[in-house]
Parts: C-alpha cells; structure tokens; sequence
C-alpha cells in the first residue's frame, strides 16, 4: 500500500479521499465517495458512489463495497469481503460516548445490503449476513444469519448449495 497521492480519481469523479489514507494497488473509488484520514484501502479494493470509509478503518485486499455502505472509525473488514449497498456498522453503543469499538468482518464474508451491526460485533471467515439483517452479536464462521435480530439458518455450505441450484436454472 502506499499513500494516496498515487491515487487518481477517474475523469470526472468527485469524491474526497484524505491525504494521510493509504490505498492499494488498482483501487477504484467512485463518484462522491469519502476515505477518512488514516484509512488503510488494500488491493483491488472497489468502493461505490456515496460510501463513507471514515477515519482508521481497515479494509482488506480484494474487498467489493457497493454504494450508499457507511463504515464508521474503528470498523476491520477482511479479504475478499463483499458488502451489498446501504449497509451501515455503527461503533457506538451509547451515543455520543467519547469511548467507540468497531466491527470486524472476517475474510470471504458476503453482507447483504442494508443490514445494519451492532458496535462490537464480529462477522466470522466466510460468512453470511442477509439483506436488511440486524446483527447484534457475533456471527460464528461459515454461518448463514438473517433477520432482526439476525439469527442462524443454516451453514456456508448449504448457502452455496442452494446458491448454485438457483445459478443452474434456466
């Protein structure tokens, strides 16, 4: 990773990325996005219009954040994480405390759009958290949540399972 100053922003593209963030290598950053200052952006990292990355967030190579996602100071995302448009991580659990925690999401975790996470929780290695789910305590590895609040329904491997009955339908 290196500083930003390697970074352009496509012709066009307004966004605000701050000078002390370190980003990656083939990082796209799209229209009025923001990355806060001492952010850490790895590899191949793709981050959609209106997303905020604020300051001291950590995110891990080849990670896919799609639009409108809030990821607030603290907050830890794994490699190869995908997190689906208007997810929101708080890092406050009594607001406005001058004490924060962030949320980690391990490595291969996919989040579905507009969930929302409870300060503190952790997202296990290859998880999965479904659209609008309110997770409000850790999510085991390999796990499939959803609801509000998120609860377990079945594994990662019967996700992919049902995933690729779905894909080979016509």
């Amino acid at each position: 990773m290196s500083n930003n100053n390697n970074y352009t922003a496509p012709p066009g593209v307004t966004n605000y990325v701050a000078k002390n963030a370190k980003i990656g290598k083939n990082v796209k950053i799209w229209h009025f996005a923001y990355v806060g200052s001492e952010a850490e952006i790895g590899d191949n990292v793709m981050i959609g219009s209106l997303t905020h990355v604020d300051y001291k967030v950590k995110i891990g190579d080849n990670t896919r954040i799609e639009g409108s996602v809030y990821i607030p100071p603290l907050t830890v995302i794994g490699k190869n994480v995908f997190i689906g448009p208007a997810a929101a991580f708080t890092n406050d659990p009594y607001p406005m405390s001058p004490k924060m925690v962030g949320v980690v999401v391990e490595d291969g975790a996919i989040i579905g759009g507009r969930s929302v996470f409870k300060p503190g929780v952790r997202v296990g290695k290859n998880s999965v958290v479904a659209m609008a789910a309110v997770v409000t305590r850790d999510v085991p590895p390999d796990t499939v949540v959803m609801g509000h609040p998120a609860r377990r329904v079945y594994s990662r491997a019967e996700y992919n399972r049902k995933k690729k009955e779905w894909e080979s339908k016509k």
